[in-house]
């Protein structure tokens, strides 16, 4: 395998957006007002459920409160028993579409806890199955995808109904 690449294409979308560091996904998202382009599966009154464009694993999913705030303390204990019912639901749907093993949950706040949007406080729920992690994000920075990321919004989609 000496001198082999194995090209990861879409980082290149990542880093440069990462760089630019303009706007913020969370609110920009909701307001386009088109769900499939910017792969809101589920809206409620105070959150909404968002695919990352860059996933951990196929059905990584994030729950995003519509108010621009940093912290997880500066929510409404309305918006956070939101963020944690649509974890709930989000969890119920992957179970029913792709069925996981088990899941991770969490919130990064702060850069140095690895928040990529920082200013925009989320949870990821994150699908999880024996043997997903392997030697490719170690060696070549790069996560094999089973499932093309539109046909994992579909999926995801129809499971909220």
């Amino acid at each position: 395998m000496v001198g082999e690449r194995i090209w990861a294409h879409w980082r290149l979308a990542y880093v440069k957006d990462a760089a630019k560091n303009e706007g913020c996904v969370f609110c920009e998202a909701p307001a386009a007002g088109d769900d499939a382009e910017t792969l809101i599966v589920h809206r409620d009154r105070r959150c909404f459920v968002i695919l990352n464009l860059y996933p951990y694993t196929n059905g990584h999913l994030m729950v995003s409160p519509y108010d621009h705030l940093p912290r997880l303390q500066d929510l409404d204990s309305g918006t956070v028993g939101e963020m944690m019912a649509l974890a709930q639901r989000s969890m119920d749907v992957l179970d029913e579409v792709y069925a996981p093993e088990g899941y991770n949950v969490g919130v990064n706040q702060g850069r140095v806890a690895g928040a990529g949007v920082e200013g925009h406080i989320h949870l990821h729920v994150v699908p999880r199955w024996g043997g997903d992690t392997n030697y490719m994000p170690v060696l070549a920075d790069t996560r094999v995808m089973p499932q093309l990321l539109g046909e994992s919004y579909r999926t995801i989609k129809a499971g909220f109904g």
